[in-house]
Order: structure tokens, then C-alpha cells, then sequence
């Protein structure tokens, strides 16, 4: 699958241990990466000012192994309203479904996680939208793929996201959930909105909510979207982005 290079940096006694223990940190082969010195190393005298050699490992494109990024490092980006287009068929969907599935899975095993996927055709989770595709992830102790606030499994889904638009030439609607987190939490969601609303209606001022997600963010503008005492604006940069509920004049 065509993605985009990942290296890592090893270390060992020598240059060849050094590589020895990269490849077997990767559990991959010799002919998979590219190898480049960083430090030769050195054995010092009597063992005095010895260093260890240190080598990057960098996956031939013809052989990625993706990793999502980090939740400190990932960003989801905002929605963009989705282009008019003909709805796939059913069968369309079915083969878009089974391409997700198998991307998911692959990227599973590269991270060596234990999970079963399992994919299903929901209805659209926005109104405009079309038909969501889901991958729900099952298992033992997989709450650290979901990271703080939903950040870790944001980025993985938009890395399916990424591969499988590319496949199909085409912006999909697909949602990544572990054991039903994101129906929960956009419940809580929906929920935080009217009550935070209501406030802001009585009190006559506008609160601002915590940073969200491109993703959460959406729920709270599209919960109030006809909400006949309250407005929302999203305020900020980044991972600082958040919505403001004002009170209507």
C-alpha cells in the first residue's frame, strides 16, 4: 500500500548490532529498509569513552509500515462541506467497506494490536451527508488507542481515512470506534450542549467550552444548529480551537 516513509533510529555496541537490533525491533528483513550511519561509535580506551553506533532505519516505499501519529502531534483537520456527487450503490459501499476493513487491519498488525474489526453501513451522522461507513474495534484493553479526549483514535481513523480515499479517488464518510466510544461520547456531547445552551440563554452571556476536535465540534454546532434562544462560532487555533454558545439578540 502506497503511504508515506517511516524511519526509526537503533543503537547497539557496533554498526552491525545496531542494525540487527533495529530490524529486529521492526521484525522485518534487511532488504525492507534503507540504512544509513548516524554515529560509528566507538569502544573509548579500557572501555572509557565508548559509544554506541547509531543507524536509521527507513522503510522503502514499496514497503511502509504506517504508525498514526501521536496524540500530541495530531491535528484533525476541519470538515469540509462534501461536494455533490451521485450516492454510491450498495454494492459500492460494500466494496468500500471490505477496502477500510482490510486497511484497519493491516495497520493493526503493522502496531502488533490484538483487536477484531468488525464493519457496518450506518446511516449518515450528519444531515447532508451520506452514508457513514463504520469500523468498530473489539478486544482486550485497547482504551490507549483511544488517548486523551478521543485523540488517538481520531488520528487513526484519519489515517484510514487518508489510504482509502486515495484507493477509491473519492472523500468517504468512515468513522473508527472502539466499544462504542464515539456513540457514547457524542451522546455526552449532545447532552453538554442544550444544558450549556440553556445557560448561556438565562444568563444572557456567551461560554465558551473546551477544546475539541473538528469531529466533536460539529455535534455541538449541529445539536444547536435550531436552537431558538443561542448561536455557536468555533474561536482559536489548533488544539485550542473550541465553540462559543452566544445568546441571540
Amino acid at each position: 500500500m502506497d503511504i508515506q516513509v517511516r524511519s526509526i533510529q537503533a543503537n547497539g555496541s557496533t554498526v552491525e548490532d545496531a542494525v540487527e537490533a533495529g530490524l529486529a525491533q521492526l521484525q522485518i528483513g534487511r532488504d525492507q529498509v534503507e540504512i544509513e550511519v548516524v554515529e560509528e561509535g566507538s569502544r573509548g580506551v579500557l572501555g572509557i569513552g565508548a559509544r554506541d553506533a547509531v543507524v536509521r532505519l527507513t522503510f522503502r516505499e514499496e514497503e511502509p509500515m504506517p504508525l498514526p501519529p501521536t496524540a500530541a502531534e495530531y491535528v484533525e483537520p476541519e470538515p469540509v462541506p462534501p461536494a455533490e456527487e451521485e450516492p454510491d450503490s450498495e454494492a459500492e459501499q460494500e466494496a468500500t467497506l471490505n477496502l477500510a476493513r482490510d486497511v484497519l487491519v493491516e495497520l493493526l498488525e503493522n502496531m502488533q494490536i490484538e483487536a477484531e474489526v468488525q464493519g457496518r453501513i450506518a446511516e449518515p451522522r450528519f444531515p447532508g451527508d451520506s452514508a457513514t461507513l463504520v469500523l468498530d474495534l473489539h478486544g482486550d484493553d485497547l482504551g490507549f488507542l483511544i488517548g486523551r479526549k478521543g485523540e488517538t483514535l481520531a488520528a487513526i481513523q484519519h489515517l484510514v481515512r487518508l489510504m482509502v480515499n486515495k484507493v477509491v479517488q473519492r472523500r468517504v464518510h468512515l468513522l473508527v470506534d472502539i466499544e462504542g466510544y464515539k456513540v457514547r461520547r457524542e451522546s455526552a456531547l449532545k447532552k453538554l450542549a442544550l444544558r450549556i445552551a440553556d445557560q448561556a440563554a438565562r444568563r444572557g452571556r456567551r461560554i465558551a467550552l473546551e477544546p475539541m476536535s473538528a469531529y466533536e465540534r460539529r455535534i455541538i454546532h449541529v445539536t444547536l444548529r435550531n436552537h431558538p434562544a443561542v448561536s455557536t462560532e468555533s474561536v482559536g487555533e489548533g488544539t485550542r480551537r473550541k465553540v462559543t454558545i452566544c445568546p441571540k439578540p
